[in-house]
């Protein structure tokens, strides 16, 4: 039982621990500054794919499947 009590606290200690001095307190702010713009874009998310697509299908140049 008290191997169990000792074991609870060493992980309370480590988790509260990793919470105050974890990585993001490490990287500082700057981790967070980072332009939304960096980050990788699926094609359904990207605002120039819709609008290239946008612009070909409304002037008729999209591929012919049909």
């Amino acid at each position: 039982m008290t191997y169990l009590l000792a074991l609870i606290a060493v992980v309370t200690v480590a988790v509260l621990c990793w919470k105050a001095f974890g990585p993001e307190k490490a990287a500082g702010p700057a981790q967070h500054t980072r332009s939304p713009r960096n980050k990788v874009l699926g094609p359904d998310d990207d605002p120039e794919f819709l609008w290239r697509i946008s612009r070909q299908h409304r002037d008729g140049d999209g591929p012919t499947d049909r």
